[in-house]
């Protein structure tokens, strides 16, 4: 798996959320709506997710292994702090 691409919609209302990302992988398959927090220990992502009908929010996209999910956010986190670095 490749991310070919990584674009961010900075957040500037109060609140963790600091960030929207999309990103497309291989060059032919896009994952928009993935949120970048700011949380205690720092930067981190939470995949697009909806509501279930018990009320509990379940991903819709997300990484299968713990290594893969580890490299998506170091690469948005990444992009994420050079976004801001530029600003």
């Amino acid at each position: 798996m490749d991310i070919t691409d990584i674009r961010l919609r900075k957040i500037t209302r109060d609140g963790k959320l600091r960030a929207m990302a999309s990103i497309t992988i291989d060059g032919v398959f896009v994952v928009h709506d993935i949120k970048v927090i700011e949380g205690d220990s720092g930067l981190f992502i939470a995949m697009p997710s909806r509501p279930s009908s018990d009320g509990d929010y379940r991903d819709i996209a997300h990484p299968i292994t713990s290594a893969t999910r580890q490299e998506l956010q170091a690469l948005i986190v990444a992009k994420y702090l050079e976004m801001e670095e530029e600003a």
